[in-house]
């Protein structure tokens, strides 16, 4: 497969700057490696009036066999050999369409640190796709690309030449030709475009595709005319992602025509309903709790200690003033869940680099801990036993030693309340115990003397008038007096607790 991308240039704005903007140097020939084979990327022609980029994708048809354990397109299990001799090492398809998103990522995104601004102006550009599989004909190919602004060049590929009777291929060399796009937009068409006209998938369709063709078609695809027929085909005909694709683009073009935001539109109905009818879910409340004191003790670098699936690291991520973000947990595939909630690798570099996730064990005494503003164990005490409490506590408020510490546990007298949970039972099978308000007072109080903190007590949910609250948050805050001298004066008495555990 190939592709060659084209500009030119003046000698105040250079062709040479398309190097800047696809990361790619063009005195190198560089080399990546795909899920389906290596993709190459060197320039034929570059100075400052004409630049050529070339991407050349080398597909492993054993390797593209093996992923796809004989389906798509050539691949029944009763045509074997079609598997191996097929069009996909030559012909445009959503294969190359990957290749693109993954060595010109940052291109797609339009971010360039060497050029700030070149991003975002225009510039005359030429792509070249010399065989193309395009379903629906020249015809189709023109009525995809001409309205976002190319001029379109579709010559249909022969059979063969020797028997012109035959007929046509179902295969275009295309030239696209404009000078009134950004790289960034051009790239971002082709990535949608050349698997729809394709009408071809050669990877596992999953819920993602939708982020995806949202996250390339915004800004021109809400509004393209053929706009159904690209979601569907891009989206290989799943009629219910498809579904799901056209209502968002629907509420995209709705916030368009009000000048407004997509989610003014998408929850307006939706908060005041949740508002009126149904209180907010505990777990929703309780990260607005943590939020509210993180804020309040003015904490900018945190963390999420046994941070799961990533729930309070992402609602942080929201808010510019946590600077640094760092989730802990001792479960790898909760951290891959977080990491693949948190779409690190999709968001900005600026956003990416404020995030960490690491494994460890709160059970153990860990450096990578030591000098941030706040922790948060947030529904974490109660699923350790509780010998090993005093471990954890030594981890975290004498050998960490954040200046705010947040716990939140359940509180266990509020159990009666929940009519579907039999008595008692706790309220999740890892619990390993469920305190009282008392007990968890008491615990909190003999943490805070011994390890320097003072600590304070916030009920999270409704503060039943019996029972107390479904949640009981400590905040506790490192001592004034305490702040320059409490390693050295609690360290010795709280290993000797944690050794003794």
């Amino acid at each position: 497969m190939f592709l060659t991308i084209t500009t030119t240039g003046t000698p105040e704005r250079p062709a040479t700057d398309l190097g800047f903007l696809l990361h790619k140097h063009p005195d190198n020939a560089q080399t990546f490696s795909t899920s389906y084979g290596i993709a190459h990327v060197f320039y034929p022609e570059a100075d400052a009036e004409r630049c050529t980029a070339a991407l050349l994708l080398e597909v492993d048809a054993v390797a593209l066999v093996r992923r796809g354990r004989g389906k798509g397109r050539g691949g029944a299990p009763d045509a074997a050999l079609a598997q191996y001799v097929n069009d996909r090492p030559y012909a445009a398809s959503s294969l190359l369409a990957v290749a693109i998103g993954n060595v010109f990522s940052s291109a797609m995104r339009g971010v360039c640190r060497a050029r700030p601004e070149a991003p975002e102006q225009v510039r005359p550009l030429r792509v070249e796709v010399p065989a193309l599989p395009a379903r629906g004909g020249p015809d189709l190919v023109r009525r995809l690309f001409e309205p976002l602004g190319w001029t379109v060049t579709a010559e249909p590929v022969a059979l063969d030449t020797a028997f012109p009777e035959w007929g046509d291929s179902r295969y275009v060399g295309l030239v696209l030709e404009s000078g009134a796009l950004t790289l960034a937009e051009a790239l971002r068409h082709l990535y949608v475009l050349l698997p729809v006209l394709d009408d071809a998938k050669h990877y596992w369709v999953s819920a993602e595709e939708v982020d995806k063709l949202l996250r390339a078609g915004e800004g021109w695809l809400p509004g393209h005319p053929e706009q159904k027929l690209i979601t569907t085909r891009y989206l290989s005909r799943r009629w219910s992602l498809t579904r799901q694709a056209m209502e968002r683009l629907e509420l995209v073009r709705l916030a368009e025509t009000d000048d407004s935001e997509v989610e003014e539109i998408d929850n307006a109905v939706e908060e005041e309903t949740e508002a009126e009818e149904k209180p907010a879910p505990l777990a929703v409340q309780r990260r607005a709790a943590i939020l509210d004191a993180l804020r309040r003790s003015g904490a900018a670098r945190v963390l999420d200690l046994g941070c799961g699936q990533g729930q309070l690291v992402q609602e942080l991520l929201k808010d510019p003033s946590f600077t640094e973000i760092v989730g802990v947990d001792v479960s790898v595939r909760a951290l891959t869940i977080a990491a693949r909630r948190l779409k690190l690798d999709r968001i900005s570099e600026r956003q990416a680099s404020r995030v960490k996730l690491f494994q460890g064990s709160l059970a153990y005494t860990d450096r990578r801990l030591k000098g941030y503003d706040a922790a948060v164990l947030s529904e974490v005490v109660e699923h350790l036993d509780l010998p090993r409490l005093p471990a954890l506590e030594y981890a975290v408020f004498g050998a960490a030693r954040p200046r705010t510490v947040l716990v939140t546990t359940p509180n266990v007298e509020y159990n009666v309340r929940w009519e579907t949970l039999p008595a008692g039972h706790v309220r999740h099978g890892d619990h390993r115990f469920e305190w009282t308000r008392e007990e968890f007072r008491s615990w909190a109080a003999r943490v805070a003397e011994l390890h320097g903190y003072q600590v304070e007590f916030i009920p999270v949910g409704p503060d039943d008038p019996e029972v107390g609250p479904p949640t009981q948050m400590a905040v506790f805050e490192m001592s004034t007096a305490e702040t320059g001298t409490a390693e050295t004066s609690t360290t010795a008495p709280a290993a000797k607790e944690a050794k003794a555990a």
